[in-house]
C-alpha cells in the first residue's frame, strides 16, 4: 500500500477527530447540567478531564502528520443531537441518568473505533509518536466505558 495514500487517510480521520473534540467540549455542559446522579456527575467531569487530553493527543498527531484542513464530524453531530433528544423527553431524573450513560458511552465506543484505527494506520506508516498516543487514548476510552458500565448497572440495581 502507498504509505502517502494511508497518510492522507490519517489525516482525515484526525480532522475528524479535531472537530469531535470540539463538540464533545461543547456538549459537555449541557450533559453536566442535565445528570442528577453524583457518580454519574464524577464520571463525567473525569471523561470531561481525560477528553481534553485526547484534544492534545489529536493535536500532536495532527503536527506530526504534518497539519490537516478543517472537516465537520457529522457522526458525533448527529450523536449529539440524539442525545440532546433523550436527555428532554426523559421521564425521571434515574431515566435521563441511564439516557446519558447510554449516549455517553457511544460516544465512547466511537472514539474507541476511531483511536483504534488510527494507531494501526499510524504504526503501518511509521508514525510513532501518534500510534502510541492513539493505544493510549483507546485505553482511557475503554476504561470510561467500563466505568460508564459499572455505574449503570450500580444505578438499576438500586431499583
Amino acid at each position: 500500500m502507498e504509505s502517502q495514500a494511508l497518510k492522507e487517510l490519517i489525516k482525515q480521520g484526525l480532522a475528524a477527530d479535531k472537530a469531535g473534540s470540539k463538540i464533545g467540549a461543547e456538549s459537555t455542559a449541557d450533559i453536566q447540567n442535565n445528570a442528577s446522579h453524583p457518580d454519574l456527575l464524577a464520571l463525567l467531569d473525569k471523561g470531561n478531564t481525560t477528553s481534553k487530553e485526547w484534544a492534545q493527543r489529536i493535536d500532536r498527531a495532527i503536527t506530526e502528520v504534518g497539519g490537516v484542513a478543517e472537516r465537520p464530524n457529522e457522526v458525533l453531530e448527529a450523536h449529539y443531537r440524539v442525545s440532546k433528544e433523550i436527555s428532554s423527553e426523559a421521564q425521571t431524573d434515574e431515566v435521563r441518568d441511564l439516557g446519558i450513560i447510554a449516549s455517553g458511552q457511544l460516544a465512547l465506543h466511537y472514539w474507541i473505533a476511531s483511536f483504534g484505527t488510527l494507531k494501526a494506520y499510524a504504526e503501518a506508516v511509521g508514525l510513532s509518536q501518534t500510534a502510541r498516543e492513539m493505544q493510549a487514548s483507546v485505553e482511557e476510552a475503554k476504561q470510561l466505558d467500563e466505568e460508564f458500565t459499572a455505574l449503570a448497572q450500580k444505578m438499576l440495581a438500586v431499583k
